[in-house]
């Protein structure tokens, strides 16, 4: 994806423009939407705080272990979630910084008290 930072970025305000592929909307379009399934959102939310197994997950969540997999390896497959072994577990962590800097501004973003227009 190229970034271009215009003018009043440089100077220090300003936002970066994107300018995406057809490709690259189409995978961003992709990564929002399975963020946008409260139990992915949840687990994916475990996962900032650490290493976390499946099981850890479930019982924290009140899942079952099938369905937080299930969702694990879609998250994993978009590269939000990484596993790392440990004997006969897997423990899930958030991919890069990137995405938990994306959940953390989101968050952000939420709590923030809005006027009303």
């Amino acid at each position: 994806m190229t970034v271009r930072k215009n003018k009043a970025h440089r100077d220090g305000g300003g936002a970066q423009a994107l300018d995406p592929s057809q490709n690259e909307i189409a995978i961003l379009a992709e990564t929002f939407r399975l963020l946008g399934d409260p139990s992915r959102l949840k687990i994916i939310l475990s996962c900032v705080k650490g290493p976390t197994s499946v099981g850890d997950i479930a019982e924290s969540l009140s899942l079952s272990q099938s369905l937080v997999s299930h969702h694990l390896r879609l998250l994993r497959g978009a590269r939000l979630v990484k596993g790392v072994r440990n004997a006969k577990q897997i423990f899930y962590e958030i991919a890069d910084h990137h995405v938990s800097q994306v959940l953390l501004d989101m968050a952000n973003h939420v709590a923030e008290e809005h006027a009303e227009d």
